[in-house]
């Protein structure tokens, strides 16, 4: 019987003698470890107004390159997760009490970084009643109060068992784009995320768009699980069956030998083809590159998806015009 435990353990690693040798990463993969005098200025504010970011939880490979740029993602309700996903460097547990002073100093961050665009995340938290939905609600209220000129992007996790209200407080909040990733194909669920639903995460992105049509929404999904091209083929029918605009598609990278193992490193060319699948789908947007993850370029990536659907707009009713004068 399938078993789901929301204070899960963390993921453990096989016996000594059947663990495989962690596979070296190819050259396109690897990057310079962080040094510039801007890292460590994004990273000493991090430090003073007491946020977490997903960049460092989730040992993210572009934190150099972002946080030179004075970009990061906030990770919201802590940085202990009620979940244990075999691909997740965030620590597994009971986390503390939220943070009331959170979403203020999320603004005060957006503020100093002089951020234009801003990425919002958070952990999975089961041991709440709205699943964290309402400090999601403070953030993007506080930014909007600080920062009204500053782009919001959330990136919410499924909030179990308590979805629809979730969503639905979110929504009124107004943030630019929600983002709810898919992570991996349905078939390697039990084993990737086995504290998920891969259709339970459909029907989030779905309800987003049935509560409020003008907000974006994006998924993505990891590469190098052991999926199968055709099972990756039909993820993205179902994210545009759910109508979501932007579709990010990264190289999945084994945190530590706990975790799942690499089973293939995709290569450039292999992810230029999945990229242009996703826009002959139709996605207004498309992100696929071994180094893609779900913030990374998110600014200008969200810019680029706002001008495509002013596009798309425009030639809809140039056809509804031709079809009236015809």
């Amino acid at each position: 019987m399938d078993r789901m435990n929301d204070l899960a353990s963390t993921p453990q690693p096989p016996k000594p003698a059947d663990r495989p040798a962690r596979q070296r990463k190819p050259d396109w993969i690897r990057v310079r470890a962080p040094v510039s005098e801007g890292y460590n200025e994004t990273r000493k504010l991090m430090r003073e107004l007491n946020l977490h970011t997903v960049c460092e939880e989730a040992a993210c490979p572009n934190i150099g390159e972002c946080w030179t740029k004075k970009h990061a993602t906030v990770m919201i309700l802590g940085d202990v997760c009620t979940r244990a996903c075999a691909f997740c460097n965030v620590k597994t547990g009971m986390p503390k009490a939220v943070d009331p002073f959170e979403p203020e100093n999320t603004a005060i961050a957006a503020a100093k970084m002089g951020l234009e665009h801003i990425v919002i995340t958070s952990v999975d938290r089961d041991d709440l009643a709205d699943g964290g939905a309402s400090q999601f609600v403070k953030v993007i209220e506080s930014l909007r109060r600080n920062t009204p000129n500053t782009t919001i992007e959330i990136l919410t996790p499924d909030f179990r068992g308590k979805m629809r209200r979730a969503v639905e407080m979110i929504c009124e909040a107004g943030p630019d784009v929600y983002n709810h990733n898919l992570e991996t194909v349905p078939r390697l669920y039990p084993t990737i995320r086995p504290g998920a639903r891969y259709y339970a995460s459909l029907r989030l992105l779905e309800e987003v768009k049935t509560h409020n049509p003008l907000i974006f929404t994006k998924s993505g999904i990891m590469l190098g699980l052991g999926e199968q091209r055709l099972e990756v083929h039909q993820v993205m029918d179902d994210m545009r069956s759910a109508d979501v605009d932007f579709i990010t598609m990264g190289q999945y990278l084994q945190p530590t030998p706990k975790h799942a193992a690499v089973e293939e490193f995709v290569t450039p060319k292999a992810f230029s083809a999945y990229g242009a699948i996703a826009r002959a789908k139709g996605f207004l947007q498309v992100a696929s590159s071994p180094l893609t993850r779900s913030s990374y370029h998110a600014g200008d990536d969200f810019a680029k998806m706002r001008v495509a659907r002013e596009e798309k707009l425009m030639r809809a009713r140039a056809r509804v015009s031709d079809k009236a004068g015809a």
